[in-house]
């Protein structure tokens, strides 16, 4: 069942009906990018506020929450098998399937299961109205528990979804900005997500106090396109200034940034200690004539000021890029200035992808095909440079001190996240399984899988 924002009453009544029961669980996947992790996150503590248990995907429940991912052909195919799987074995529970595939793909993703309620990426924000649909209190189907949700004729605010508390993760997200104004060859996200938009600035910031107040440590400033920021003639930069002014110890961490985006004004910024030393850049390729293809906003003498713009704002940053391999018509000299560009630039990681046919683009159309052999070919020769280079920068930082947002402990031992991406298995920290949340400093000592840690104080 699809739901175009105008649900008639009658479907509504029958799926209630249909979807009756106790209990009051429910359980949540998320596929893709942070913003979507973010989003499952505000539905989870709405969830959680209204009085369900939020359980293990795996586990039995009530309802399920499936929010999907549209990049690549794998996203989408990972999103049906999951949701085929589940309403095959979970015939009684009510499957909420919503995300970007949700937007393109709805009629799809119904036929799946007849317990599958596909909840468009548009109207997503209206899922925080189904607690209070399914609790028992004021139920209007008397004492039955419905199981389903009750769509609005009236859409919600995109920024509606937020978090006062977070379930899946020790760092806390905002929201700042969706949608995107680019229309690169590829990528089916404006058509799934739509222009961009803004949150005001006085609400990014009463939020950032909140979460502050709130006890964590950490916020990523997540979106789209968060280099778009845009709202009352404030921009990125402008925007992080009005956050790190607001807030006194909470670190900030930004999701990607498209390189043309990364200015020296920028870079005074993000060189500020409580930007953490993390990027992310969408590349794509190295190859100009490729990027043309990919009606990308910058070539790659930018994408080479892009990044000494973020090593001349931090100390040895973590530097991440997204690389698309056998993009229609890239020949073996188009890739070799690519892995080339690779090379040069010693990304701290690399997430390559196959490049993908994706509906709706204008890259679904561009010939000659590259065969799909050798783009998983590239693909892997690209990921083996990227292991290689991850290697060599979490070796770098042997003997070195970081800042470790811890997510788990147990005895002496905890595990976290630094400010600078590493994985840091930190030692002897003293009761360890009371300081998820909080920020250790740490040495590192050994870089062979999770990089290893010795204990130097809390923050």
């Amino acid at each position: 069942m699809s739901w175009d924002g105008r649900p008639n009453a009658t479907e509504y009544r029958q799926n209630a009906t249909e979807y009756r029961g106790g209990g009051r669980r429910v359980g949540f996947h998320t596929f893709g990018c942070k913003l979507n992790q973010f989003e499952t996150e505000a539905l989870a503590s709405s969830f959680k506020t209204q009085g369900f248990a939020v359980v293990p995907f795996e586990q039995e429940a009530d309802a399920y929450v499936v929010n999907t991912c549209t990049v690549t052909c794998r996203a989408d195919h990972k999103a049906r098998a999951l949701i085929r799987s589940l309403a095959r074995s979970r015939p009684n529970a009510l499957l909420i399937v919503t995300g970007c595939s949700a937007e393109l793909n709805a009629g799809a993703l119904s036929s799946l299961g007849e317990n599958v309620l596909v909840i468009p990426q548009s109207q997503k924000a209206s899922l925080l109205d189904l607690p209070a649909i399914l609790s028992p209190a004021g139920d209007v189907q008397g004492d039955l528990r419905i199981l389903g949700c009750r769509p609005t004729t009236v859409p919600r605010d995109i920024f509606a979804l937020t978090a006062s508390a977070h379930t899946f993760r020790t760092r806390a997200y905002l929201k700042v900005q969706d949608g995107c104004d680019a229309r690169c060859s590829y990528c089916r996200v404006p058509l799934a997500r739509g222009p961009s938009v803004s949150l005001g600035p006085a609400e990014a910031v009463r939020r950032s106090v909140e979460l502050e107040e709130l006890g964590y440590r950490e916020v990523v400033i997540t979106g789209v396109n968060i280099a778009s920021y845009s709202s009352e003639g404030i921009v990125l930069r402008s925007l992080l200034r009005l956050l790190l002014e607001a807030t006194q110890r909470i670190r900030f961490r930004l999701s990607s940034l498209e390189p043309e985006c990364i200015t020296e004004a920028l870079g005074e910024v993000i060189s500020h200690q409580r930007i953490c030393p993390h990027f992310h850049i969408p590349v794509q390729s190295g190859s100009d004539s490729v990027l043309g293809r990919m009606r990308r906003r910058c070539l790659s003498g930018r994408i080479h000021e892009a990044v000494a713009l973020l090593r001349g704002s931090k100390v040895d940053p973590f530097i991440a890029a997204d690389i698309i391999t056998g993009f229609p018509g890239e020949t073996e000299a188009e890739f070799a200035e690519t892995r080339g560009l690779v090379e040069e630039l010693s990304f701290a990681a690399l997430h390559v992808f196959p490049f993908s046919p994706r509906a709706g683009t204008a890259a679904a159309s561009l010939r000659p095909a590259v065969p799909e052999r050798t783009r998983h070919q590239r693909a892997r020769e690209l990921r083996a440079m990227g292991s290689q280079s991850s290697s060599s920068y979490a070796r770098s930082w042997v003997g070195r001190d970081v800042e470790v947002l811890l997510e788990g402990g147990e005895g002496t031992r905890a595990w976290g996240v630094s400010g600078n991406y590493l994985k840091v298995d930190v030692r002897g920290v003293p009761a360890a399984e009371e300081a998820e949340g909080m920020i250790a400093r740490a040495r590192i000592t050994s870089a062979s899988g999770n990089c290893g840690g010795r204990f130097l104080g809390f923050d």
